[in-house]
């Protein structure tokens, strides 16, 4: 049957990667998301738009939000950033971050890729998003889940 997603990471590993998620967004005014889900209908590129898109993250002031979309059973994953994000950074920007993941998913060691995933995610989010002074967080810190 598979792994369940939200029972994928313990509840120490799921507040790590919550803090790893505050401490990136402490200096941009980025947003970052996590989504896990068991299986991926379809192409992971289309499935992780349509969660961006159910998960209202489209709606940031200046389009900066980014998931980072697993999908355990498939095991498949991608990171992607919302129009803001898209129109300032090279082509193929999240690149080199999916490549650091995969060697830490590869070995089994998934808490640590995300968090390293996260972490750099901020730090470039930082170079075209810094932190404002009126920086509000505008979208939820919590790993979302298939159903929710």
């Amino acid at each position: 049957m598979g792994t369940q997603s939200a029972q994928f990471f313990t509840k120490e590993q799921k507040e790590d990667i919550k803090q790893a998620i505050l401490n990136a967004e402490l200096d941009t005014s980025g947003e970052i998301r996590i989504h896990i889900e068991n299986n991926c209908p379809g192409e992971v590129l289309d499935r992780s738009s349509f969660v961006f898109e159910k998960l209202g993250m489209k709606k940031t002031k200046l389009r900066n939000a980014v998931l980072i979309y697993l999908a355990l059973n498939h095991r498949k994953f991608s990171i992607i950033g919302d129009a803001g994000i898209n129109a300032v950074v090279p082509e193929n920007f999240w690149d080199s971050i999916k490549d650091e993941m995969l060697v830490r998913f590869r070995e089994a060691r998934f808490t640590e890729g995300l968090i390293l995933a996260v972490t750099k995610t901020g730090e470039q989010l930082k170079k075209y998003f810094p932190h404002q002074m009126d920086d509000v967080d505008e979208l939820s810190n919590e790993i979302s889940y298939e159903n929710n």
